[in-house]
């Protein structure tokens, strides 16, 4: 162990050397800038700068401005593309550490084409940059795939899928991992909210959404702990251009569940300054299914007009940002809070299903009736960047609150009193309550040296939970998380790219102690006492691990070629190492292990992509192996104390291994039709333990989605599509007990869409029919799989977007 030790300490002191050492020699890096304009000097948002013969880029923001920090002094030209304009060039000369280029001007290019085909786009370029698979959708991607919740919207991308929890809300599943295994950074922040339990939604705001980068595999050498199953990057929205005011307002309509709301935005600057600001709001009903009745745990549940009672929600969400920008000074201040209140399914939670009262639940398709949820989560941030003579640094400081309450009828159980007694504190309908915390700093540095490109980083968290209600699960606890990683990108040419990193982490978990407040009565050597009993004991952990990973990038005209090679870890949550309590989601008493050991992942992704004429073929393959993965395992033990004979579930560890690939293909038939092909597979197998031979729990089927989309062009419109998707999933007979084997399904989803000029902007307006032919099929993701409930029934959802300019210097006379 002292040897271990000893080897992370010298690996780390040899790394804070070559920092130093890197430090020093950067005098020969400059920095370079300037702004990139039409000929009607309007700002281009969007073009590739290009440094030559290094090949490092940048893409140009909303005011057309772009910006390199590290370049060698050597470097001979740079290169300017955008779509439909002519390729710029020009020669560098550069002396001083700072350079700024006169404003470029971008002439249109006319030529008469049968076929235009658009390869330097910025995900291209950053997929060619990025050893991991990457899947990046801008927010016209989201409004033309609108589903109830983020995590929705983006599960039509092979590899990704969502764990839906009702209509309105759902939680990320990346190649089959979820919960603390996939993180969410929004803003640069770590998003934190109760994401260990498969009931509760993600908190973010989609309409609120401009970019997202989906890293789908191993990422703990960037993001740290819990980033072992991938990470879901949401990037901040361009800064508007100078002297400009404008906003958009989206309205959304759904037929499925009565569905109304959207979404107001505005913003504006200055020279310096600006501001970002959006409202959201939903308010919807319960949903509907292809069925009269549905089984929950064998028990048949007459459906009311088809719908699931108490399934309704409503959803309000603010946002504001303000930022100072300079050429060598950014400094923007980001604040939302997030508010959602929705429904559990009446018949699935807590109480035996025929216990409900239908007629009071079934009065009103769009009341929120016991039990629900209401959740607010809070966030305050800055990011700062700047120059410090060829480094440029940034700082991010985050602050978050996730509030979140559950409700229900006071039920008891076992020893607890038939009536909640009135001199205990708090409500006696409030089931659960949790109350988190969360401060985080990170600081990182990013400069080049020669053909290398480094980012050098250090980040801390620390976070508090505290717990109410009359129901307990899992403990109050602190915890505390460090970590500085070192990230080299060394370009040896045009058609090679390394990647090495290193990482290490530190964590810290301490738990309070819980004590039931009721007594129970126990029995030892014959004699009967009343206790308090104590469910959660004092305990304290701590982690560290040190990960390492290493890629390469083969870029050799039409074919590309990526892989990386390396390790991660997550430490153990609070739910996993302490919690002993009823799950009344999923009728189950669950017991964490205070022993467990951090989840240790050895990972290898490979990507592959060919591109030329009509054809685009993208093949991921992965392969993951675990040396002691956690996960919840059925027992045959019950309850006692609570006396509900609740089956105990414990928490305990494997090794595990996964394997996989993605398909994309697409093909352009002629000029206005285009199809598109779909594709995924993944295998899990435990090699130890006492499910050793099972795969693991949310473990989605192979799928195939077939695409044909119609583009025409029409007179008075844009960009008009017409598309049809059709999704088979196969069977999904590999199951972990408690859960259920699903049969196959076939799904087809129609969109149409298009932009209608009004004045300068363009109305954007799209329209989607899901589940198109009313299919009756399960999702094995899905929270109520258990319950053998189907999917929602035909849905169709009309979104549109209608931007706006008060005020645009860059209006064309």
């Amino acid at each position: 162990m002292n040897q271990n030790k000893s080897n992370r300490l010298r690996t780390f002191c040899l790394w804070l050397f070559c920092f130093a050492i890197v430090s020093t020699v950067t005098g020969q890096s400059v920095r370079i800038s300037g702004s990139v304009f039409s000929n009607g000097h309007k700002p281009l948002e969007g073009a590739i700068v290009t440094v030559l013969p290094s090949g490092i880029t940048a893409m140009t923001d909303k005011q057309g401005y772009y910006f390199f920090t590290q370049i060698h002094k050597k470097s001979k030209k740079i290169t300017i593309t955008y779509a439909d304009y002519v390729r710029y060039e020009m020669e560098l000369s550069l002396n001083k550490n700072s350079n700024t280029i006169p404003d470029i001007t971008l002439i249109p290019e006319v030529k008469e084409l049968n076929e235009v085909r658009i390869t330097n786009t910025y995900e291209g370029q950053r997929k060619k940059e990025e050893s991991l698979n990457v899947e990046i959708v801008s927010s016209g991607f989201i409004q033309r795939n609108l589903g109830g919740s983020l995590m929705q919207s983006l599960q039509r991308l092979p590899g990704v899928k969502a764990i839906s929890i009702g209509s309105g809300s759902s939680k990320p599943l990346i190649r089959g991992l979820s919960f603390n295994q996939v993180i969410v950074v929004e803003n640069g922040i770590k998003h934190e909210g109760q994401q260990w339990g498969a009931d509760h939604g993600l908190e973010i705001d989609q309409y609120a959404v401009n970019r997202v980068e989906i890293i789908k595999g191993p990422s703990s050498i960037m993001y740290g702990s819990d980033a072992i199953g991938g990470a879901i990057n949401i990037k901040p929205v361009p800064f508007p251009s100078q002297h400009v005011l404008g906003g958009s307002l989206d309205i959304t309509g759904k037929s499925n569940n009565g569905q109304y709301g959207g979404s107001f935005n505005l913003f504006g600057r200055k020279e310096k300054w600006f501001f970002d600001s959006r409202i959201t709001f939903m308010d919807y009903g319960d949903y509907r299914v292809p069925a009269d009745t549905v089984h929950v745990y064998n028990y048949a549940v007459p459906l009311s007009k088809n719908r699931l009672r108490n399934t309704a929600g409503r959803e309000l969400d603010l946002h504001g940002s303000v930022g100072y920008l300079t050429d060598t000074f950014k400094s923007v201040f980001y604040l939302s809070s997030i508010h959602t209140k929705s429904g559990f399914f009446a018949n699935a939670h807590g109480l035996e299903p025929r216990n409900v009262d239908t007629e009071l639940h079934d009065k009103s398709s769009r009341d929120i009736l016991m039990p629900y949820q209401e959740v607010t989560h809070t966030k305050i941030s800055n990011t700062t960047s700047f120059l410090i003579g060829t480094h440029q640094l940034e700082t991010q400081l985050g602050f978050q609150k996730n509030f979140r309450r559950e409700w229900s009828h006071y039920v008891n159980h076992g020893y607890m009193p038939p009536i909640y007694p009135e001199n205990r504190p708090g409500s006696q309908d409030l089931e659960r309550e949790y109350d988190k915390e969360v401060f985080s700093v990170a600081v990182k540095d990013e400069f080049s040296l020669g053909q290398h490109q480094f980012t050098v980083g250090i980040n801390g968290e620390q976070q508090q939970n505290a717990i109410a209600g009359w129901s307990f699960l899992i403990p109050a606890f602190q915890q505390w998380n460090a970590g500085i990683f070192v990230y080299d990108k060394y370009k040896i040419n045009d058609l090679w790219l390394l990647h090495g990193a290193v990482r290490m982490d530190y964590g810290k978990i301490d738990m309070k102690p819980y004590f039931d407040w009721f007594k129970s009565e126990i029995t030892e050597n014959g004699q009967t006492t009343s206790a308090y009993l104590k469910r959660s004991e004092e305990l304290t952990r701590t982690f560290n691990s040190l990960n390492w990973s290493a890629g390469i990038n083969y870029t050799p005209g039409p074919f590309s070629f990526k892989g990386n090679l390396g390790t991660s870890f997550r430490m153990p949550i609070a739910k996993e190492l302490a919690s002993n309590g009823v799950n009344y989601h999923y009728f189950r008493f669950e017991k964490g292990d205070p022993n467990l050991s951090p989840e240790r992942s050895y990972q290898v992704d490979l990507g592959m992509e060919w591109q030329q004429n009509k054809w685009s073929v993208q093949l991921s393959p992965f392969f993951n192996y675990f040396t002691n993965y956690i996960y919840l395992n059925p027992t045959s033990q019950h309850d006692i104390y609570y006396g509900a004979g609740n089956q105990v579930f414990e928490y305990e560890q494997s090794k595990v291994m996964r394997y996989g690939v993605e398909l994309q293909t697409r093909y352009q038939f002629s000029k206005n039709i285009s199809g598109e092909i779909l594709a995924e597979y993944l295998y899990s197998e435990q090699l130890s333990g006492s499910k050793k031979g099972y795969t693991l729990p949310f473990s989605p089927p192979p799928s195939v989605l077939f695409n044909i989309t119609y583009s025409p062009e029409i007179k008075g419109v844009k960009n008009t599509y017409f598309s049809l998707d059709y999704r088979y999933t196969a069977d999904q007979n590999q199951i972990v007990p408690p859960e259920r084997k699903t049969p196959s399904s076939n799904v087809f989803n129609l969109g149409v869409g298009t932009k209608v000029k009004t004045g300068q902007q363009d109305l954007l307006i799209s329209l989607q029919v899901q589940n198109l032919l009313n299919a009756k099929y399960l999702n094995h993701t899905s929270f109520y799989r258990l319950i053998e409930l189907p999917e929602a029934s035909r849905n169709i959802i009309l979104s549109v977007k209608i931007p706006f300019l008060i005020h645009n210097p860059y209006k064309p006379n």
